[in-house]
């Protein structure tokens, strides 16, 4: 006999009401079809779930952790339900690591403003497609290029490239650096979402690698002192660190910022999301500040 989702749903129902007769109400069926729910539900787990006495009612110990699952896969059913229904009124963009970098706030405020009718989500996926082959986004933000047949995509935008580096590194008293500079350096890098590689350098000056899956273990190594990190300005913005500093890498190509999308099947807003996004990434950036120049 198939496990049925009533099944938990009139459990869950009976734990919270305290009764059946609540439990019927609060469903709109009658109290023998809870009691055939409530039944079944046990003949498929070949478990007692509750313990009833005239008075009161209970979970068993197995019932207790049945309980527990049916409220976790009702409520995932109620979001498949609600992600269906609600269909292109939501638009979830993944990123790997950061987002839209400086522009992030600004598009989110837009955006509403722009289309109040379309929610928009941020989904952070630390994946080569940033959620896009997985199935958690419609619009991803990669900073690397898309090689499947399966994606169309976009420039939108370039970012320069920045170093990562403890606050105390020899380097971290210049305003800019070279890739000459880091070419006797350990590089730290993300092999699925990070940006530099070792073809930056010419092969007779390339630094040593090591490898990381997670920002907060890059910034983590980078912090040491050990190590330095190559990223966009994106993360400059998004992850400011006691302990690290960026500067900038004067002689490295700027990194294309692109949004993806399965080319089959895209969003209707997709090209809203584009052509907003590059709208920003024309703007230019603010100066910086004294205070956030290296003295």
């Amino acid at each position: 006999m198939d496990l049925e989702l009533r099944q938990l749903r009139c459990l869950v129902t009976i734990v919270d009401a305290g009764t059946f007769t609540d439990a019927a109400l609060e469903l709109g069926v009658s109290q023998a079809a809870v009691s055939r729910n409530l039944a079944s539900l046990e003949r498929v787990l070949g478990v007692q779930l509750l313990h009833r006495t005239s008075r009161s009612l209970a979970p068993t110990t197995a019932g207790v952790q049945v309980l527990a699952r049916a409220r976790h896969l009702l409520a995932e059913a109620d979001d498949l339900v609600r992600e269906a229904t609600t269909g292109h009124t939501r638009l979830r963009m993944g990123h790997a690591w950061s987002a839209m970098g400086r522009h992030t706030a600004e598009f989110q405020r837009r955006w509403a403003a722009r289309y109040p009718d379309v929610e928009l989500l941020l989904v952070r996926a630390n994946t080569a497609t940033a959620g896009l082959a997985e199935g958690l986004v419609d619009l991803a933000v990669v900073r690397h290029q898309v090689q499947s047949a399966k994606y169309a995509h976009a420039t939108v935008g370039r970012e320069d490239r920045y170093c990562a580096m403890a606050v105390d590194d020899p380097l971290a008293g210049r305003r800019t650096v070279t890739l000459a500079d880091l070419a006797s350096r350990l590089l730290v890098i993300d092999p699925r979402t990070g940006t530099p590689s070792a073809e930056l350098w010419p092969p007779e000056a390339r630094p040593r690698i090591e490898y990381t899956h997670d920002v907060d273990d890059w910034l983590a190594a980078i912090a040491t002192g050990r190590c330095v990190g190559v990223t966009p300005h994106s993360t400059v913005t998004q992850y400011r660190r006691d302990g690290i500093v960026y500067r900038r890498v004067r002689d490295a190509p700027p990194v294309p910022v692109r949004l993806a999308w399965r080319a089959h099947d895209p969003h209707p807003a997709t090209h809203a999301a584009v052509a907003l996004l590059g709208e920003l990434y024309r703007t230019p950036p603010k100066r910086e500040t004294a205070s956030a120049r290296p003295r």
